[in-house]
């Protein structure tokens, strides 16, 4: 039980350190659409609003993440329902952002 939530723990403060950077703008852009790019299109690309949808997405997770280990810990039946909408925000946030950033693009 407990190795298990400082598992959980370590991974949501990876996400933090990963989100935190990627608000900064710096390391590695976690974003499938400048993965997937060609290396002249990575070049030519703006990847500000990539870094901030991958910051929120990761800052999310890291969400997550923290709340199942707190369930690990305290076995609450409520903040299931909390990690389930944070999940179902996450989702919708990254959909529409990925629309609105292609939209802006054009």
């Amino acid at each position: 039980m407990i190795v298990g939530a400082i598992v959980l723990f370590l991974i949501s403060l990876s996400s933090f350190i990963v989100s935190v950077r990627s608000f900064m703008q710096k390391g590695f852009l976690f974003n499938n659409t400048y993965i997937y790019a060609s290396k002249k299109e990575r070049e030519a690309m703006d990847k500000k609003p990539h870094y901030h949808q991958s910051g929120v997405v990761f800052l999310l997770i890291g969400f997550i993440f923290l709340l199942n280990g707190f369930d690990v810990i305290f076995k609450t039946d409520w903040i299931v329902y909390v990690i389930m909408a944070t999940a179902v925000i996450k989702l919708i946030f990254t959909i529409v952002s990925s629309i609105l950033i292609e939209k802006n693009k054009k």
